[in-house]
């Protein structure tokens, strides 16, 4: 088995112009077959008409003695019988094996008929005539050695072949470096991603596919680039979010071992520990429906809902985390229906009122509204909170991510709240987008369609 792509590409040209070569020959001989054997009819007819007539104007002797000289027995093979069978030939026949005389043939030429016929090959013939000298009639039959210029033609076909396969060669000799040279390239930057070197540089230019290939090599490669920079992310937050909980419930487990505390201490031990074991458990919660939500097998089961009905139900429900700080709501809520999953659009609006409300000052104001088009409903929620700045604003959304990356975080949460969002709105054929300023607060934009495709 060749493993080299490049001895393969000159092996598939050699083979391709060989066998090309081969199937052009017997075509076009197949096709032109007839009008070689009538041209090859038309010759020797006219080169025997024009032996009859130096018999006629030659005595026997000097007509033997000038054919017997003449160039075109190279081409053909004479034989001039008698009545009684007897004949004399003129011309080599060079391993050519001479076509059989049967007694009707020559009979017919010596009362005057004549006989032609095309023998096995392509531009032979054969040809009788009836041929009248001083010393009466006789018969003359001629049939063809080779084709006129044959061997010409076969010298410059091989000629022409060789050519062809050595120039055609060299040529893909060096096509196949340019074509192979990219993958070799592409090949290279694989083994490097493998170990975890994402700074790879191809610098291929092409326009063919391979260029086509290299550039969504490049922009897979920038994605799991990304992705990498993402789980690395990951990692050092959820280290960081599990280690807090882990130490103050292995601290306060260790603590609860004292066996001088009042009954008082061991029950905020007690209660701390809980909370801190909740904690984690939403954090484990989160990365499953956000796992489940990516790998799309959580199935939408749609149902007919009232949305404002929905959205005032969570506010309602969020309102131990806004009525103490004193965050009020602006509603501007119309009565809409869409078709959806309760329970995952439930999840939507918790989590994006849930943010609006972590993040508004106390008096800060939210304000959610919902308009209807055609086809669509989009809510807007608008908070006065502290923003997002420019450059997080285009990753809040990605798996992991969160704007507050300092390990002395004012605000909880494992930054995978945003992600679920989008994840369930990307199900229901929707879309999510975010304006902010710093300082100024946060408004998210959600549209959905009022009746989203059944096949999502």
């Amino acid at each position: 088995m060749i493993r080299s792509l490049y001895i393969r590409v000159v092996l598939t040209f050699l083979v391709s112009v060989i066998a090309g070569t081969v199937i052009s020959f017997f075509v076009s001989t197949w096709i032109f077959e007839d009008k070689l054997n009538e041209n090859a009819q038309i010759n020797i007819r006219n080169f025997g008409q024009d032996v009859v007539q130096i018999y006629k104007i030659l005595p026997v002797s000097e007509a033997d003695l000038y054919v017997s000289g003449m160039k075109q027995l190279s081409s053909y093979h004479i034989r001039i019988y008698e009545a009684s069978g007897e004949f004399k030939s003129f011309g080599k026949l060079n391993g050519h094996k001479s076509a059989a005389v049967t007694s009707e043939q020559l009979k017919k030429v010596l009362d005057g008929g004549a006989v032609q016929e095309t023998t096995s090959g392509i531009a032979t013939g054969f040809l009788g005539l009836p041929l009248k000298t001083e010393v009466g009639t006789k018969a003359i039959f001629l049939e063809t050695l080779a084709p006129p210029s044959t061997s010409f033609v076969i010298r410059w076909g091989l000629i022409f072949a060789s050519c062809s396969l050595i120039a055609g060669s060299l040529l893909i000799l060096v096509a196949s470096v340019y074509l192979v040279r990219p993958i070799k390239k592409l090949t290279k930057a694989t083994k490097r991603i493998a170990a975890g070197d994402f700074n790879v540089k191809l610098n291929i230019k092409q326009t063919t596919e391979i260029g086509t290939l290299a550039r969504s090599f490049e922009e897979m490669m920038h994605d799991l680039k990304q992705l990498e920079q993402m789980r690395r992310e990951f990692v050092t937050n959820v280290s960081h979010e599990v280690q807090s909980p882990l130490t103050s419930i292995s601290g306060y487990a260790s603590a609860l071992k004292q066996v001088n505390l009042s009954e008082q201490e061991r029950n905020r031990y007690l209660d701390i520990i809980i909370s801190e074991a909740k904690r984690m458990s939403k954090m484990s919660d989160s990365l499953l429906k956000l796992s489940l939500l990516e790998s799309q097998s959580q199935q939408l089961r749609l149902n007919t809902l009232s949305l404002d009905e929905q959205i005032r139900r969570v506010i309602v429900a969020l309102q131990p985390q806004w009525s103490g700080r004193n965050i009020h709501f602006e509603l501007d809520l119309e009565n809409v229906k869409v078709t959806a999953d309760h329970d995952q659009l439930n999840q939507v609006w918790t989590n994006i009122i849930g943010n609006s409300i972590k993040f508004s000052k106390d008096g800060g104001m939210i304000k959610v509204s919902i308009e209807e088009d055609f086809k669509n409903v989009i809510v807007r929620i608008s908070d006065t909170g502290i923003g997002i700045p420019l450059e997080d604003q285009k990753r809040i959304f990605e798996r992991f991510f969160k704007a507050d990356r300092s390990h002395s975080r004012k605000y909880d949460g494992s930054g995978m709240g945003l992600a679920i969002v989008k994840q369930i709105v990307s199900l229901h054929q929707g879309d999510i987008r975010v304006e902010s300023e710093p300082g100024q607060g946060t408004t998210f934009i959600i549209t959905l369609p009022i009746h989203p495709p059944t096949d999502s």
